[in-house]
């Protein structure tokens, strides 16, 4: 819940303040892309592109981390790319902080930190928690509810990834709004850390 509320803070991040770019939910990017070669005001194909590119990168290197450390889609290994995240997302407050708007570095940064965790979060496949997008949770909320004829299987855990969501997409719009990018970033990288310190006592008490 605490990588998935990082997720509603990057996307805040990177589409209120690196030019309508998603670097988190490449659903959306896909659909801005289409926006702006259509020729739509506001939307940026270039940093669009860096941002595919680079989650795209992120997700291979995921791919070829896990075979190099012989990894079975543990917890452990799970650990280490949260730290790898968490290392990209301090890098890119300390550009935020440093150079201003280096949008296209920054967009680089966090595309290819999301990328390394959505490779690793979907090798683990825990059911509902995909940690960036919400379309399957939140329609399985639906078809599987008692007005459907179901037994709200995993309820809490679907509404506690929706609300984390919700709640870093809100913070961060605030935080993007009142003090810029640094900020953001770096409690981006701080609640990853933390994630990351936190999942060897959850594994290990069962």
């Amino acid at each position: 819940m605490t990588v998935t509320a990082v997720s509603g803070l990057i996307d805040a991040i990177s589409y209120l303040g690196l030019g309508h770019v998603f670097t988190a939910n490449m659903t959306g990017n896909v659909v801005v892309i289409g926006f702006a070669v259509a020729g739509a005001p506001g939307f940026s194909v270039v940093g669009s592109l860096v941002s595919l590119a680079a989650f795209l990168t992120g997700a291979m290197v995921a791919g070829r981390l896990e075979k190099v450390m012989h990894a079975h889609t543990s917890v452990s290994f799970l650990r280490r790319v949260l730290g790898i995240e968490a290392l990209l997302l301090a890098v890119s407050a300390a550009v935020a902080f440093t150079t201003g708007h280096a949008v296209h570095a920054l967009i680089a940064l966090t595309a290819l930190a999301m990328g390394l965790r959505n490779a690793t979060v979907r090798r683990l496949a825990v059911p509902d928690v995909t940690t960036t997008v919400l379309t399957l949770t939140l329609t399985a909320l639906a078809s599987d509810s008692t007005w459907a004829g179901g037994t709200n299987p995993r309820m809490g855990r679907r509404l506690a990834s929706v609300l984390a969501m919700l709640a870093g997409a809100l913070g961060g719009a605030l935080l993007v709004r009142h003090t810029g990018l640094g900020w953001p970033l770096l409690l981006s990288a701080l609640g990853t850390a933390v994630a990351a310190l936190v999942l060897p006592r959850l594994s290990s008490s069962g």
